[in-house]
């Protein structure tokens, strides 16, 4: 019997653009959080950090993935992307991540590259395709405060803190199966506001927040407002996700390796 080749039974390569910090010494540095890592990892998936990239850079780096992940941020996506002055300056911001991850994202959908979105991925993607945010969705009424605990660990931070009610008919209602509802954590100010052109609401939060969203066309994608990475082993939903993100990753490299010439296959890592 034929044994798998090198190529064929690597596992996907998924792409984690990096966020920008200034540390006190004055130094950029580029960081991803190791639980966005680690998830990659559960999906089956092998994670590439990716710093900050220039936007031309975008289509060679598409050309190596197999899926993107889209984590969260202290930081938030730059008012100016969706036509608002900052509501808050005191609350940091990443241009640098800014400028590529919308690109990124355009492109990455337009040619069905799987996409899996968190928190600030989420918000990113609704901007990149046309969409706004609440600023400070908090001073917006009739919604309910979905920042986490001030001044807690993690483990309180990222504890179960509102229900959400998945859509039926969409793609998350088709992963989840029978499980319409379930409790997610929630740490985040921007959420959104006007849901861009060519995106499905797929759940929903008490107070009426979108919580989750996939777009229209090819491939798999998919964008929540909660961290499904965070302690997702022990947790059946995320767990579901991830599998079914990786379930799409490992479709797209199959394919891409069929269109690619033997001797750029032998060059895939």
């Amino acid at each position: 019997m034929r044994k798998p080749s090198a190529e064929t039974s690597a596992k996907p390569l998924v792409l984690v653009p990096a966020c920008n910090y200034q540390t006190s010494g004055g130094h950029l540095q580029h960081t991803a959080g190791k639980k966005y890592v680690d998830a990659v990892r559960l999906a089956g998936c092998t994670p590439l950090i990716v710093p900050a990239a220039e936007p031309a850079e975008v289509p060679a780096l598409l050309g190596l993935a197999d899926g993107v992940l889209l984590t969260g941020s202290p930081s938030n996506v730059h008012p100016s992307h969706f036509g608002e002055d900052v509501h808050d300056p005191s609350l940091p911001l990443d241009p640098d991540r800014d400028a590529w991850t919308l690109p990124l994202i355009r492109e990455a959908l337009a040619i069905g590259l799987p996409l899996f979105a968190i928190c600030r991925g989420t918000q990113e993607t609704n901007v990149a395709l046309g969409g706004s945010l609440h600023q400070a969705v908090q001073e917006v009424g009739p919604f309910d405060d979905h920042r986490a605990p001030h001044g807690q660990p993690p483990e309180i931070a990222y504890a179960p803190q509102h229900p959400v009610q998945v859509q039926p008919g969409g793609r998350l209602a088709a992963i989840l199966g029978e499980r319409t509802a379930f409790d997610v954590n929630s740490l985040h100010s921007q959420a959104v506001n006007r849901l861009a052109p060519g995106l499905r609401v797929e759940a929903v939060a008490p107070d009426g927040i979108v919580e989750a969203f996939s777009a229209d066309g090819p491939g798999f994608n998919l964008c929540l407002q909660w961290h499904p990475e965070w302690q997702a082993e022990a947790n059946p939903v995320s767990m579901q996700l991830l599998a079914a993100f990786g379930d799409a990753a490992r479709a797209w490299r199959a394919r891409r390796l069929l269109t690619q010439t033997p001797a750029h296959r032998d060059s895939i890592p």
